[in-house]
């Protein structure tokens, strides 16, 4: 796969470089089809959103415009504190604008339910959510994406855009991650 795992971190693949690449390519047919007519503003999630929205980008057949909010509530652990910070805000004015949030996973939701708060809050005519992953059982609270890449079990992964302290974003595939050896 390319990646030399000098740490013996990185544990089993749970999705592969080529499937990302067939979901994604349907996740933008299917925004394609949904916003016809409609030019939408994508927003991702920085930093693990990058890769995912890059790819879905290219794969939709509209007039996209993007932009990019970054928020913390990880720091370089790999459990949630559970407090949101946003870091670097939006540059482009939501009010009336077809909005789609893109986010690299949603685990418990708190995240998300923050920002889909603050986001609305700026009139946006509408807001929607794609994430590429969906972790099982994991939401405290109850938020619904729009569109989901992927739905993994209950573990910590990372590539494609996750990572550990800033290690991993770039595989080209997500795998599981090992704490301790």
């Amino acid at each position: 796969m390319g990646w030399r795992d000098e740490d013996g971190h990185l544990g089993e693949v749970v999705v592969s470089a080529e499937r990302i690449a067939e979901r994604v390519a349907e996740l933008g047919k299917t925004i394609t089809q949904d916003y016809q007519g409609l030019s939408p503003l994508l927003i991702g999630v920085l930093k693990g959103a990058f890769v995912f929205m890059t790819d879905l980008a290219r794969e939709i057949n509209l007039p996209v415009s993007v932009d990019f909010m970054a928020v913390s509530s990880y720091g370089d652990a790999t459990k949630t504190s559970g407090v949101v910070r946003i870091i670097k805000d939006l540059d482009i004015d939501l009010v009336d604008r077809d909005v789609i949030l893109v986010e690299d996973i949603i685990e418990s939701g708190l995240t998300l339910r923050y920002l889909l708060h603050n986001l609305r809050s700026r009139n946006p005519r509408t807001l929607k959510v794609c994430t590429l992953l969906l972790k099982e059982g994991e939401q405290r609270e109850l938020v619904t994406p729009d569109y989901v890449g992927f739905s993994i079990p209950r573990e910590f992964v990372v590539g494609y855009g996750l990572d550990v302290a800033e290690k991993y974003r770039n595989l080209s595939y997500i795998a599981r991650y090992r704490e301790t050896l």
